[in-house]
C-alpha cells in the first residue's frame, strides 16, 4: 500500500514523536490524569499510565483526518456500505436504535417478534421450560454466554447451557443433568448452514428423541438471517427469529441472538444492555476525538503495535463475573482486524491487530505476570475492575481484589532497581485501567460496545475492513474437502498421513 502524502506525514509524525518515561510524563504534566481520564456510561477510563501525551494524541487526530475517520464513522451510523468486500453495511448499531432510520425500524420489528416469542415461552406455550440449550459458534455463542455468566450469578429465570464445539464431549457436558421435557433448544446460525451448529442441533434432536420426546423439533427456536434454510431443516415459521444479514456474528448479541439472554435474565435486563450500548454509541459518535474513549484506546493500541514492537495486548478482569470477556474479545478483535490488505484490497505494509490474551486477577498474578514485569516482551496491559461487589463474602476480600489490580498497574509503571539483576524490575511498562461503578446490564452493554467501537476505530485508522472474515471461510472449505477421499489426495503428505493414522 502506498500512503497518501497526508497519511504518510501523519504516520511519520507519530513515529518521530519523542515520548518520555511514564514517571516523567506525570512529573512534567500536572493535568495528565485529567486529560487522559474519562467517565462514560458508568465507567472510568484511565490512559495516564500509557505513553499517550498531548502531542501523540494530536498526531493521531491528524492521522484520523488523513484517513477520513469522521466519514467512516458517519457511514457506520448512517447504514452505508462499510464492508466493501461484501458490499454491505454493518447494522449492529441499529439494534440499539443508533443506525439509519430504516435499519432501526427493521431491528425494532424483529425485536417485537422476539418479545412475542419470549412471552409465548414464559406463558408455557412450549410447556414448562427450565433450561435452554443454546447452540451456536463464535459470536453466536460467545455473546450470550458472556452476558449470562456475568449477570446471572444471583440466579437466572431458566438455566442456560451453551455449546459451540463440534467435539462430542462439549455436547455431553452441555446435556448433563438436563430434563429433555423442559429443555428449549435455541439454534443460532446466521446462514443456517454452519456445519458445527447443525451437527450439534442434530445431536440435540437425537437426544430429545432418544429420551422419548414426541416432537423434538417442536422444542427448537431457530435464530438466523436465512429463515428459508431454517424452514428447510424443519423449524416451524412461528419459531424462527430473523435478524439482518448486515449484523455480523461477533456483533449479533444485540439482535434476535439475544433471545437466550432475555429468557435467562429477563426482558428488562436485555433492554438495559441495549441502552448501555446505545449510550456508548452516542459517545463514540459525538465526543471530540481527544475525549473519545474508543478513539483514545485505539490510538494507544496502534502506538504500541507500530512503534514499541508490542505484538500482543493483555486483558485482565479483576472480577470473576468477567471471566469470559477475553474469549469474547479474542474473536471480536482478531477476527475483525486480523487482515493484511486495505479497503481497496492492496497489500498493507504495517501490522494490524495485536494478539489478544489474558485472564482473571488475581489468578494471573501467580502465572503470567512474571513475564509482564520482567520478561523481554513489551505487553500493554488492560485492567478491568468493578467498584461495587455483589458477592456474599467479607467485604475485605473485594477490597484486596481492587488493591491488587491497582498495585499491578503501579508496579508495571514504577518498576524497582536492584543490584541483583534477577530482582531488577525495569518499569515503564504501560497499562490502562477501566473501572466500572457496578456490573449490571447497562454497564456490560456499554463495555461491550466500547470494545466494538475501539476495534472499528483501529480499522479506520489503518484503512482496513473489520467486517469481513474470509480467513474463517478457508478453514471451513478445507474441512469439507478433507472429508472427500478423492479431494484429500490434493492435500500435503503430512495431512494425509495424519488422516491415515486416525483411521479416517
Amino acid at each position: 500500500m502506498t500512503d497518501s502524502p497526508d497519511t504518510a506525514a501523519a504516520w511519520r509524525a507519530i513515529s518521530d514523536h519523542e515520548s518520555s518515561a511514564l514517571a516523567d510524563l506525570f512529573e512534567k504534566d500536572e493535568t495528565r490524569l485529567d486529560r487522559l481520564g474519562l467517565s462514560v456510561a458508568g465507567m472510568s477510563f484511565d490512559w495516564s499510565k500509557t505513553h499517550l501525551d498531548e502531542g501523540l494524541v494530536s498526531a493521531f487526530e491528524t492521522l484520523a483526518a488523513a484517513m477520513d475517520f469522521d466519514a467512516r464513522r458517519r457511514a457506520l451510523f448512517a447504514g452505508e456500505i462499510v464492508n466493501p468486500s461484501e458490499k454491505r453495511s454493518a447494522t449492529h448499531v441499529a439494534e440499539r436504535g443508533q443506525g439509519a432510520p430504516e435499519d432501526n425500524e427493521m431491528a425494532a420489528r424483529f425485536r417485537t417478534r422476539m418479545r412475542q416469542l419470549l412471552d409465548a415461552v414464559e406463558a408455557e406455550a412450549f410447556g414448562e421450560i427450565d433450561a435452554i440449550l443454546h447452540i451456536g459458534i463464535g459470536g453466536s455463542a460467545l455473546g450470550p454466554a458472556l452476558a449470562v455468566d456475568a449477570l446471572g450469578r444471583g440466579g437466572t429465570r431458566v438455566e442456560l447451557r451453551t455449546v459451540a464445539n463440534i467435539d462430542g464431549e462439549a455436547m455431553d457436558e452441555a446435556l448433563d443433568g438436563l430434563d429433555p421435557e423442559s429443555t428449549l433448544i435455541v439454534a443460532v446460525s446466521k446462514s443456517f448452514t454452519t456445519t458445527e451448529t447443525l451437527t450439534n442441533l442434530d445431536a440435540a434432536l437425537e437426544w430429545l428423541e432418544g429420551c422419548g420426546v414426541e416432537d423434538p423439533m417442536g422444542q427448537v427456536i431457530a435464530v438466523t438471517a436465512n429463515p428459508d434454510k431454517a424452514l428447510e431443516r424443519g423449524v416451524d415459521e412461528t419459531r424462527i427469529l430473523p435478524f439482518a444479514d448486515t449484523v455480523g456474528g461477533r456483533y449479533s448479541l444485540w439482535s434476535s441472538v439475544g433471545i437466550s439472554i432475555a429468557l435467562a435474565l429477563g426482558w428488562d435486563a436485555f433492554e438495559a444492555m441495549l441502552e448501555g450500548a446505545a449510550e456508548m454509541d452516542r459517545h463514540f459518535k459525538l465526543a471530540p476525538l481527544a475525549q473519545n474513549a474508543p478513539f483514545l484506546a485505539a490510538a494507544a493500541d496502534l502506538y504500541y503495535v507500530h512503534y514499541r514492537g508490542a505484538q500482543t495486548r493483555a486483558v485482565f478482569a479483576y472480577d470473576e463475573r468477567l471471566r469470559l470477556l477475553v474469549p469474547y474479545l479474542q474473536q471480536l478483535v482478531m477476527e475483525s482486524n486480523g487482515k493484511s490488505v486495505t479497503l481497496d484490497s492492496n497489500p498493507l505494509d504495517r501490522p494490524t491487530s495485536p494478539i489478544v490474551w489474558g485472564g482473571t486477577g488475581t489468578d494471573a498474578q501467580h502465572a503470567v505476570f512474571q513475564l509482564l514485569h520482567q520478561g523481554s516482551h513489551l505487553v500493554p496491559v488492560e485492567f478491568l475492575a468493578v467498584i461495587e461487589n455483589e458477592d456474599s463474602q467479607d467485604p475485605r476480600q473485594h477490597r484486596q481484589l481492587l488493591l491488587n489490580a491497582f498495585a499491578q498497574g503501579a508496579a508495571l509503571m514504577a518498576g524497582r532497581s536492584s543490584d541483583d539483576a534477577a530482582r531488577h524490575y525495569p518499569g515503564d511498562r504501560p497499562s490502562t485501567t477501566i473501572l466500572l461503578d457496578r456490573l449490571d446490564p447497562r454497564t456490560l452493554g456499554s463495555l461491550i460496545a466500547f470494545y466494538e467501537h475501539r476495534t472499528f476505530a483501529e480499522a479506520a485508522l489503518l484503512g482496513i475492513n473489520p467486517f469481513d472474515q474470509f480467513g474463517v471461510e478457508l478453514g471451513k472449505e478445507m474441512a469439507r474437502a478433507i472429508d472427500d477421499p478423492e479431494a484429500r489426495e490434493g492435500f500435503d503428505p503430512s495431512t494425509r498421513a495424519l488422516i491415515d493414522k486416525a483411521g479416517l
